[in-house]
């Protein structure tokens, strides 16, 4: 019968640490999912800016030697990301496929113009900067007109702003939320050996003495659900890695580990501040009062 009753001791043992264990993992991988957002939200933002393309039309009677100079001096400059020259032949068989006929047949013509398309860097995708570009780059005799999507950068660069700040709030409020969360489900353990603490004080043990044990034990649940999350979390970034590499999201690497880090010591902190308040309150309970 007593062997019986320490079994099933032990298995209420193991599934009250398996819960806390699954309930601190499951909130620090999702706040750490959300610091890896945070940290590559400005990646994210610049790799949607380099899409947008500037494209400079040529004249046809520009010279060769004209496009290869300027297409050397784009590629040089340090607003750009890449410049391309397009053909006007190019350009059409593009169209045709775009629109599924050839347009040429109907017009006997190739009206088109061969054009040069330049992707600015992320610094650069701002109305006022693609401007003074698009200014500079009319200026030349040789360059018909220079063509860029001004509603769309507008509407990038202030979705970008809004989409930072709520983040910044949701990681805000996902913390707090993760703290009361770690929080109850320790109070949950501890309370469920409230009575062996109220017997400890009451032979005599101090409060100091009978809270060690607690802490240590909530510590290491707290690197144990530290350490699953950490994993979970370093799985997710190299599969997204993997299918998006143009993000690059592990070019720099002390700033993961340190994320990492950050979740480790969340973890013990909050283990250790949650287990030191739920056990100084039952120390302070009356024994009467640990029935409610």
């Amino acid at each position: 019968m007593s062997k019986s009753f320490e079994r099933y001791q032990k298995r209420k043992l193991i599934s009250s640490y398996f819960s806390v264990v699954l309930s601190i993992a499951l909130v620090l991988f999702l706040l750490g999912c959300l610091g890896l957002l945070v940290i590559n939200t400005n990646k994210l933002a610049n790799h949607f800016k380099e899409q947008v393309a500037m494209t400079v039309f040529l004249k046809d009677n520009a010279k060769e030697i004209e496009i290869n100079q300027l297409q050397k001096s784009l590629a040089m400059a340090d607003y750009t990301k890449s410049a391309t020259f397009v053909s006007k032949d190019e350009a059409a068989e593009a169209h045709s496929k775009e629109i599924g006929e050839n347009f040429l047949e109907f017009l006997g013509y190739n009206p088109l113009q061969n054009s040069i398309d330049v992707h600015l860097n992320a610094a650069y995708v701002a109305t006022d900067s693609i401007a003074k570009i698009a200014e500079d780059l009319s200026s030349k005799v040789y360059v018909s007109d220079v063509a860029y999507d001004k509603p769309l950068i507008g509407m990038l660069n202030e979705n970008v702003k809004r989409l930072s700040f709520w983040i910044l709030i949701a990681s805000g409020v996902f913390t707090l939320i993760a703290v009361l969360l770690i929080n109850s489900s320790i109070r949950l353990s501890v309370y469920s050996k409230r009575f062996i603490i109220k017997t400890m004080q009451m032979v005599g043990a101090t409060k100091r003495f009978i809270r060690r044990p607690f802490i240590w034990n909530s510590i290491k649940l707290g690197m144990v659900g530290a350490l699953v999350a950490m994993a979970a979390m370093g799985g997710i970034l190299f599969y997204i890695n993997s299918i998006m590499p143009q993000l690059q999201l592990l070019s720099d690497p002390i700033i993961i580990v340190l994320l990492f880090v950050g979740i480790f010591i969340i973890g013990v902190i909050i283990t250790w501040i949650s287990t030191y308040i739920a056990t100084q309150r039952f120390l302070n309970l009356r024994t009467d009062d640990l029935y409610y």
